[in-house]
Parts: C-alpha cells; structure tokens; sequence
C-alpha cells in the first residue's frame, strides 16, 4: 500500500461484523444464488452510515439475472445500491457508453496490485490522480474504497463503496469488504469453471454427433468403392490365372494381393472407426456391467481366430465384479485388447489370460482392473511409449489391424471415468487392462 495522505492503510485486521461471518459461510456453501449473494453483499454495506453508495460490476460474465443489472460497452454489467437521499451515484447514466465508467487509473493501479484501496479525501490526491479526482467529483464521490474481483489469475469484476464525506474509513468495514470480496471472487471462480465446463460438455455432445455423421458419411462412402475394388481385383486374378505366361497376366498376379492387403487395410481403419462410432452413440447409458458377462461375451467372439491363431483364452475373475459405464463401451475396449493379444503372439501360438481386480483409485475411487495379458513377444520400452498413437503398428504387414484400436480405446475408456494402461517385455509377454469405476461419481 503507498504510503501517500490520501490513501488510508488498508492492512490492519480487526473483527468482521456478524452479519458478514453469515453472509460469507453461505455464500461459501453456495447455500444462495451467487446473484443473491452480490445482492447481500451491497445492501450491507449500505447499512454502514459512512456509505452513500455502494456499486458493483461484472467483467465478462454475465449474470443470473441480467434484468436486474446494466450493461456497460457490451462486456460489463454494473449494479448500484443508493442510500436514499444521497445524490451520489456511481453508476452512469442509462444510455451511456464505456466511456462512461470510472477509470479511477491512478487508484486502480493499487485496487489490482493489493486487492483493495481505500482513498480519504479526494481532495488530497496527487497531480497524477487528476483524472481519478475529475471522475468522482462528476459522481459526487470525495472518498472512496475500491476492490477487485480476482482469482488464479482471472479478473472478474470489481466492488466499490463511496461517500460524499471525508475521513478515515471504519476498520471493520475495510474488514467486511476483504472477506465479503474473497468469498465473491470465490464463487465467481466456481462459477466460471462450472459454465466451463458446461460449454465444454456441449462442445463435445456436438463433436460427437459430428463424428457420428463423419463415421456413416465413412461407412457408406468408402465401404461401397473398396468393395468393387476388392471384387474386380480378384476377377482380374482369377481370369490372370489361366494364362500366366502372358506379360499383362503375371504383373496382376504379382500386384493384385498388394491391392488387397492395401483395400483390407483401409477396410480395417473404416471398421475400427465405425465401431467407435457406434460406442459414441447415444444408444446406451452409463450403468452397472457385469465383467464376467463382458468378458464372456469378447472371449465368445474371439474362440474361432484364437483357435486358428493356435492361442488358449484363460479366464480367473470374480463373476460378482461390476463396472459402472456404457455397456458396449467395455465390451468394445476388450475386443480391441483381445483382438491384439491373439493378433499380434508368436506364430507357434501361446495364451491370453484374462483377469479381474478392484483397487482404490489415485482419488480413493473404487475401480475394477480388467487385464488382458500373453505370453507373445512383448514390446520394447520405445515401442510401449508409442503404442497408443494413432495408426502406429509393430507387426508385420501380414498381420491385420489398423493400428487404431488402442488409441480408441484409451478414448472410450477415459469418457466412461476410467483409462486404458499395459506393461510389456520383449520376450515375456504383454499385459494390458482396462480400469473403469465401480460406482456413479458423487453427486451425478
């Protein structure tokens, strides 16, 4: 705080008055509206006699109740408390510009760097604060305090008291509007996150729906001409067959299973993300999943490319486990993570063991660990940080896949609370688990 004679030393504590104890325990507990919370706030102050007018404003946030505010140049919404009789007004005139508020910048510039300035007479000002002076004569003001709205960082606003007397200010005042301010700024910060959070969460239901359309738009727009694609090649090997002397004949049976595996491939991304595409969708909601039942069912699914691949599924798990997301979701990331443990072991085969446990999550969470693990060749560590990237692959080309599906999975896992994680050795074997919450998050 300057040390100047017209500003009063704003850093002794003293005791804050009752009614401010309450008001500040409620507004904390968001026991009332934060509208009604600012409300209080000014009308409080008010009762102390040294104030003719208290005044408030919003910078960039839009309150609850706009009606009941004015807004300033588009951005700030300004609200005053008049003592009746007083012909001070901080507030400026309806129809009023930007340029119409107070700048106060000499003042300010102690309001944003202690949080709260408290001037005793205008009058006492420095040539440097002519500007401040000018503004709150034309308002009636002779002393003023002033804070500022603020958190991590952010400015929300401001809250102001003035008179049009001279004098020091009241300690216990100067102590209401520090804690009365510390409070609001709180609650204003919660507030933002929470609208935050709320355009975040519509944000993504709109991207979502657009990944559903992008994904039909997929299916039906690459499906159809990689078929023909597919169809007219091996027309075009079979009729090559019968004649493989001829020149034209042995380059289409020698690039011809090159178009294919290139087609399979891109069938293989088109695949993996039309079933994201599906997981996405708002068919099912978030409830409780039998693991037993989900691992039923992917072990069902893979029996035949298991027994083909020469690979033996093992399953140890409490059937009473259960998860709490989208039902297909978890059947979804469990096929992915099968699919590669019988996809990607050793050519002479080996074993998928599939297993479940709960633990308590980093938060004190209750969540269920699903773990696929083999006994294939393992990945190195330069491998393992890579493998949740986009279209990033480790097997040969023989070896189908899109390279897409733990990249998904980790997504869809991480939409239902939970997350997607594997260890792996060369040599060894792999292990990797979906991890998922047990219960609905508090609250929801």
């Amino acid at each position: 705080m300057s040390d100047h004679p017209s500003l009063q030393d704003t850093t002794a504590q003293g005791e804050v008055s009752p009614a401010v104890a309450i008001l500040t325990t409620a507004i904390l507990a968001t026991e009332i509206p934060l509208d009604e919370a600012i409300e209080l706030a000014g009308t409080h102050l008010l009762t102390y006699p040294r104030v003719d007018a208290v005044a408030t404003s919003l910078v960039g946030f839009t309150p609850e109740t706009p009606e009941a505010w004015v807004m300033l140049g588009g951005r700030a919404w300004v609200r005053e408390w008049v003592r009746p009789g007083s012909a001070t007004s901080i507030l400026p005139d309806p129809g009023a510009g930007p340029e119409a508020a107070l700048s106060m910048p000499w003042l300010s510039q102690f309001a944003r760097r202690d949080d709260l300035v408290a001037c005793i007479d205008t009058d006492l000002l420095p040539p440097e604060a002519e500007q401040d002076r000018s503004e709150l004569a034309r308002i009636g003001v002779r002393s003023l305090i002033a804070t500022i709205y603020s958190s991590a960082g952010t400015m929300f606003g401001s809250l102001s008291v003035g008179s049009a007397g001279v004098g020091a200010w009241p300690t216990q005042l100067i102590d209401d509007l520090h804690l009365l301010n510390a409070a609001i700024s709180s609650r204003l910060q919660l507030e933002h996150s929470r609208r935050a959070l709320a355009e975040a969460i519509e944000a993504g239901n709109e991207a979502q729906l657009a990944y559903q359309h992008f994904f039909g738009a997929v299916g039906h727009e690459l499906r159809t001409p990689l078929a023909a694609i597919m169809g007219y090649t091996e027309v075009l090997m079979d009729d090559a067959s019968s004649n493989p002397q001829d020149p034209v004949s042995a380059g289409l049976l020698k690039d011809g299973p090159v178009i294919l595996r290139a087609c399979e491939q891109l069938v293989s991304v088109v695949d993996s993300l039309l079933g994201a595409g599906r997981t996405f969708s708002d068919d099912d909601q978030r409830q409780d999943v039998l693991v037993a039942d989900a691992v039923a069912d992917v072990v069902h699914w893979h029996r035949a490319p298991a027994r083909n691949a020469g690979v033996t599924m093992e399953v140890d798990l409490d059937p009473t486990l259960t998860a709490w997301a989208h039902p297909s979701a978890v059947r979804q990331v469990l096929t992915n993570l099968v699919g590669n443990a019988i996809a990607y072991h050793r050519p002479a085969g080996g074993t998928v063991h599939l297993s479940a446990v709960s633990l308590l999550g980093e938060s004190g969470q209750e969540m269920v660990r699903i773990v696929v693990r083999d006994d294939g060749p393992g990945l190195g560590p330069d491998q393992l940080d890579r493998v949740f990237e986009p279209f990033v692959r480790f097997a040969d080309r023989t070896t189908k896949g899109s390279g897409l599906g733990l990249s998904i999975s980790r997504t869809i896992a991480e939409r239902d609370g939970g997350a997607v994680q594997g260890t792996s050795t060369v040599g060894v074997g792999s292990s990797f688990w979906l991890e998922l919450p047990v219960k609905p998050p508090y609250g929801s």
